[in-house]
């Protein structure tokens, strides 16, 4: 089973947006006077706001290309903007999000993982865990993860509905269990195991 958004017009899809900025904005000291021994600093400085720009910039045309539905290409983006700024938690959730839309529940597995061990606190990001968890047939440790969400957000609609909906699958598959049914054991059988040619 493969648990994606609802397409409903009225509602926008959460995808792609975050409350979290991609670097931390504070502001920079500027210095008055060159220094000679300050220059190496300088330029450490400089080289360091140009990949952080650079990589604001990946993000950007990544955030544009996924909702313009381009995912294969903002996910091009959105790693090259994971080489210049790796430990970015908003990066590898919305490349989860992608990845859950094209298929690769493993690949979003990974993704989600790395945003909630980089921001433990962003329950956005446990949602997604968790329907990545779900896509990859994990229900258990799906309504772990929407838990997780759900004591940092209480009210977090889509966290209770998908939360509801893993609950759904575990139920049923403890009805499976308890009728006789396996999921590792075929039902059906063509002879006997005992009989000897």
């Amino acid at each position: 089973m493969k648990v994606t958004w609802k397409n409903n017009n009225k509602k926008k899809k959460r995808c792609l947006t975050s409350s979290l900025p991609l670097f931390n904005e504070e502001e920079e000291e500027e210095v008055s006077a060159p220094n000679p021994q300050q220059q190496p600093t300088q330029q450490k400085k400089s080289e360091f706001e140009e990949t952080r720009q650079l990589a604001k910039d990946f993000q950007a045309q990544g955030d544009n290309l996924a909702l313009e539905g381009k995912y294969r290409e903002a996910l091009g983006k959105w790693e090259a903007a994971l080489t210049l700024a790796p430990d970015v938690a908003v990066l590898h959730e919305q490349k989860a999000q992608v990845l859950l839309e094209i298929g690769d529940a493993w690949n979003a597995l990974k993704a989600a993982t790395r945003a909630t061990e980089l921001e433990p606190s962003w329950a956005e990001a446990w949602v997604t865990l968790g329907r990545a968890q779900l896509n990859f047939g994990e229900p258990d440790n799906a309504i772990e993860s929407f838990d997780r969400a759900l004591a940092l957000k209480p009210d977090y609609e889509e966290a209770i509905g998908d939360r509801k909906a893993a609950s759904n699958l575990v139920k049923k598959r403890k009805q499976l269990h308890s009728s006789g049914l396996s999921s590792t054991r075929n039902r059906y059988v063509v002879g006997d195991k005992d009989e000897s040619s």
